[in-house]
């Protein structure tokens, strides 16, 4: 997506993978979802169009999410201040164009970009912070909700997060079969499910620290799948 054409002055933001046949919903800055058919979005052969040619948002408010799936698909939603909750793909869609409020922000917190939640066995999130920490927990340990704050995903004192001083700046959901990729600048790290155990521990906490040199995080995601004929 990074190499398509922008109008000057627009760049590369946010990227989803889907099928044109299924909505897309995406989320400001307040914490409010919004649909469009993405049938009718332009093609990426163009330069594309302003979204609130299609929805209302409030003013000042920016786009920071961005997701498409089907009904039933389940998401996990959650804000910098370290709290999230699980929801589902119907729950996020709105009918008007003035969207609806789905995520609670604490003072200062900002929207993050929503994680898949996949099927298999035990489903673990992986939250990591400005700070190099990371913890591994259950998402089982997480509520289902419509719309709301949630729960503590990762511990982040409130006056800190409140300041913007210390901050959950991703997360992901990963399974036994999965591959979880910390990227710390311009080098990696991977790993499988069984090296995570030092950071495993109970939703809320701390976590532990990230080896010296992956520390300040700069992107965390579940490496997809090589499918094989």
């Amino acid at each position: 997506p990074s190499t398509l054409s922008y109008k000057s002055g627009d760049g590369f933001k946010l990227a989803a993978r889907g099928r044109s046949n299924l909505p897309t919903v995406v989320f400001d800055s307040t914490g409010r979802a919004y649909s469009l058919q993405s049938h009718q979005l332009p093609s990426a052969r163009g330069q594309g169009e302003p979204l609130t040619g299609r929805i209302n948002p409030p003013s000042g408010a920016t786009f920071e999410a961005l997701l498409t799936g089907g009904e039933s698909d389940r998401y996990l939603l959650a804000s910098d201040a370290g709290y999230g909750f699980v929801a589902r793909f119907s729950d996020l869609q709105a009918k008007n164009k003035a969207g609806k409020a789905v995520l609670s922000l604490p003072k200062g917190a900002q929207v993050l970009q929503p994680a898949s939640i996949g099927e298999g066995g035990e489903l673990l999130v992986a939250a990591v912070t400005n700070e190099g920490r990371m913890l591994v927990f259950p998402l089982a340990d997480l509520p289902e909700l419509a719309r709301g704050k949630g729960n503590k995903i990762i511990g982040i004192p409130s006056a800190r997060a409140a300041s913007r001083e210390e901050l959950m700046v991703g997360f992901a959901v990963v399974s036994a079969d999965d591959t979880l990729r910390i990227t710390a600048g311009k080098q990696h790290k991977n790993f499988k499910i069984s090296e995570l155990v030092n950071y495993r521990g109970e939703r809320g906490r701390r976590g532990n620290k990230l080896p010296k040199g992956y520390q300040k995080v700069t992107s965390i995601e579940v490496l997809l799948k090589e499918l094989t004929l």
